[in-house]
């Protein structure tokens, strides 16, 4: 009876100091976030010099940042983040003379969809090294604590 009052008062205490006695290895969950516009190869094949404003935003979309001060210019940005670490940065820039697309230049641009399956990519050219699922017979905390406790049999 003792025992069970005093894990009801452990569980009771834990619950209600929130997250401030959590040790620092327990983080939250962060999402992957893409931000901007994800420009690739094939959209960039279809740009031409001399295409007008609405041609160019047909073939590769509204840029995200079009500046007041730079009305000729049309800035394409891109940026992923996994887990709160920047993996992916891409700039884009288009240059307009009178209202026609006179030039390019940025980053880089990735393969198109299509491509990346044509050649074997996809899964396999995700960056699996922040992974927190625990690899094949490894046990995680959880499981360790239930075998002490015998509850888990391996």
């Amino acid at each position: 009876m003792r025992a069970t009052l005093c894990a009801v008062l452990l569980v009771a205490v834990a619950a209600l100091s929130g997250c401030t006695w959590m040790p620092a290895w327990i983080t939250p969950y962060k999402l992957d976030v893409n931000q901007g516009n994800y420009v690739t190869q094939d959209m960039l094949d279809r740009l031409k010099v001399g295409q007008t404003r609405a041609q160019v935003k047909t073939a590769i979309g509204s840029p995200l940042l079009a500046d007041p001060f730079h009305a000729n210019r049309w800035d394409y940005v891109y940026e992923f983040q996994r887990q709160g670490r920047t993996l992916e940065h891409r700039n884009l820039v288009l240059y307009f003379v009178d209202d026609k697309l006179a030039r390019w230049e940025g980053d880089e641009v990735p393969p198109s969809p299509i491509e990346v399956a044509r050649n074997g990519g996809g899964d396999a050219a995700i960056d699996k090294s922040l992974s927190t699922a625990p690899k094949t017979g490894e046990k995680n905390f959880l499981r360790e604590w239930l075998e002490k406790m015998g509850w888990w049999k391996p």
